[in-house]
């Protein structure tokens, strides 16, 4: 056995036998499956990587050859061979081991990733340099198949595919993304590694010829020849690579040899690994709808998840999810879009029920856009469910087929805000910002359940593009067939206490707490008002007008950028206008916010409520 802990950089697997490489492969599984459960983190996509991870630090020498992971969720292993096995139970923590590669972490990590599809682009750039600058090192992408649903990965293979620039990716081929993926290439990635022929008879050959040089040799000159006939050319033939596989993605023996093959190439290799996710853990392994891509803390023996749940609440996906089915019953209209975040979006009862309602685009955010579009135009008005994140992936497509069309498409924009633990690359912050400058957009937030099917409602009795941003987390549980749905006032904001010394602005479900500290500082003597700003855009003017001529302070509170958020349009409002007011305004600053607990991450940028009230009773001193 191993003390995996003790590992401090990959050099020693060079000098492992098979044997001991398979039980170092044992022993990393055994590690991984222990911490996580103390931690929480991306599980089942790393033990699919296992014998794939140990066989590149075989072959190849990192730092020096460079090894960039397609969106990174799965480089734990990479992790723990380059020495940061000790950091583990500081997982996705503040100020601790990021779930993603990290430059600053680790020499070992060359590429910084988090979104899906830019494995491939990064390395082809790496390789340009290297090749102007007359190094010698290999370029390696590794790259799942759901990931290949995105068509950046395409733009990259068809560029380098016909150069002769000495790059390999790696397919990791596992049939998952998050959820099952879809798409023509998934088909044909099926066909591939289906052609049981294929394998079959690869390993009887082996079986049969063991330890007979003569006969191996033969075979080993017209295997070439037996491939294409039981495979035949694969889509990367076509573009230009020189394609090995299907491999056995938890063979040692043939992931080091093809591994071998590809370095000595001379123009673009792509090797494709058949893995199994969650390899060597049951639960994981039979998972299919992917709830152990990203977990939180669980006992190893029973599978059981930790969570913190109360009675009556469920995620806001999920209460998005139902309200939509609600929707869906009542206006034919509705159809939900979403980019490969079925399970994440909390979509799986509603593509149950309206099978054909729910579309799958894989990770297509760009299409995903057009095509509501497209649908817009011809009589429906399509939600297309999407992370803030990722919302950014798609701007383009927003004002140029959405937006400037006036088309009537609604955008579920899914973790807004900050999202704790999957850091800078997953923060919800920049929606805000983009979205305030597209002309014919309404821009809404709701504070709680209720609010939230109401702005529902309104955008789908309203013509015109929609956006509701919603925050990760829980909220009250409200049931969508028994709610009143009502119209809303477009642009319209509400008191939540009356003011007579300051006023509080802020959006969304932190409005609670807010409330809450009105009351706390009405016993210390102070009025402080409270306006629920749930439409960003258009903002409520005449409210506006109504606070100004309070001639009291203003206190605007929001989790998303400074920069072009609410604080800046209200800021902007009354410059154009040229009402004195004061304002001051809380949110993030201009960086990018790393990983950890929401509420740490809020304490660190003097966002608390406590720091709100510190700046309530400042502007009162002035």
């Amino acid at each position: 056995m191993y003390n995996i802990k003790e590992i401090q950089d990959p050099t020693f697997i060079k000098q492992l036998s098979n044997r001991q490489l398979k039980i170092l492969c044992k022993d990393l599984r055994t590690f991984l499956i222990d911490s996580l459960s103390k931690t929480g983190g991306h599980l089942s996509s790393n033990l699919g990587v296992v014998e794939l991870t140990v066989a590149l630090h075989k072959v190849f020498n990192s730092p020096e050859d460079k090894f960039i992971w397609d969106v990174g969720h799965q480089s734990y292993i990479h992790k723990i061979l380059t020495g940061r096995a000790k950091d583990f139970p500081t997982l996705r923590q503040y100020k601790g081991l990021s779930g993603f590669p990290k430059r600053k972490e680790s020499s070992h990590d060359c590429w910084e990733t988090g979104h899906a599809s830019t494995s491939i682009s990064a390395a082809v750039g790496m390789a340009y340099a290297r090749d102007l600058n007359e190094d010698d090192y290999h370029v390696i992408a590794i790259i799942g198949d759901g990931s290949l649903t995105g068509g950046m990965a395409y733009e990259a293979l068809n560029h380098i595919g016909h150069t002769n620039k000495r790059l390999i990716v790696i397919l990791n081929d596992n049939e998952m993304a998050i959820s099952p993926n879809v798409g023509a290439l998934h088909n044909i990635l099926g066909t591939i590694r289906t052609t049981d022929s294929y394998l079959n008879t690869k390993r009887q050959v082996k079986a049969v010829l063991k330890g007979n040089q003569v006969l191996n040799g033969v075979i080993h000159r017209t295997k070439g020849s037996v491939k294409r006939l039981l495979i035949g050319n694969t889509p990367f033939d076509a573009l230009g690579f020189k394609y090995f596989g299907p491999v056995d993605g938890h063979n040692l023996n043939d992931l080091i040899k093809n591994l071998n093959f590809a370095k000595k190439a001379d123009k673009p290799v792509l090797i494709h690994v058949k893995t199994t996710k969650g390899k060597g853990f049951s639960f994981a392994e039979q998972d299919k709808l992917g709830t152990w891509h990203g977990v939180g803390k669980f006992n190893k023996r029973t599978g059981n998840v930790a969570g913190d749940k109360k009675e009556n609440q469920i995620s806001w996906s999920k209460l998005i999810s139902n309200g939509l089915m609600e929707l869906t019953a009542h206006d034919k209209r509705c159809a939900v879009i979403t980019p490969a975040m079925i399970n994440g979006s909390a979509l799986n009862e509603y593509a149950k029920r309206y099978p054909d309602r729910l579309i799958d685009v894989g990770i297509a955010e760009e299409h995903a856009v057009t095509m509501a579009g497209g649908m817009a135009t011809q009589g429906m008005k399509p939600f297309v469910s999407i992370y803030s994140t990722f919302l950014k992936r798609s701007y383009d497509q927003i004002h140029h087929d959405i937006a400037r069309q006036n088309l009537d498409v609604v955008f579920g924009i899914d973790r807004a805000g900050i999202v704790g633990a999957d850091g800078e690359t997953h923060q919800g912050l920049y929606d805000i910002a983009m979205l305030r400058p597209v002309p014919n957009m309404t821009l809404m937030m709701p504070r709680n359940g209720e609010e939230a099917y109401n702005l529902l409602y309104t955008a789908y009795q309203t013509p015109g593009p929609f956006a509701m941003r919603y925050p990760r987390g829980d909220v009250w549980q409200v049931d969508p067939h028994y709610h009143e749905w009502k119209m809303i006032e477009i642009g319209s904001w509400e008191w939540l206490a009356t003011a007579q010394d300051a006023v509080i602005v802020s959006m969304g479900p932190v409005l609670s707490e807010l409330a809450e500290l009105v009351e706390e500082l009405k016993l210390e003597g102070l009025h402080i008002g409270l306006v629920n700003a749930r439409f960003i855009k258009p903002l409520d003017y005449k409210m506006l007008d109504e606070i100004a001529a309070l001639q009291v302070p203003i206190i605007v509170y929001e989790e998303s950028t400074l920069i072009a958020g609410l604080g800046s349009a209200i800021l902007e409002y009354y410059n154009e206008t040229n009402q004195r007011v004061e304002i001051n305004r809380l949110g993030i600053p201009d960086i990018y916010v790393q990983h950890g607990r929401v509420s740490e991450i809020l304490e660190e940028l003097h966002l608390t409520i406590e720091d709100v009230k510190l700046e309530v009773m400042r502007s009162l001193k002035k």
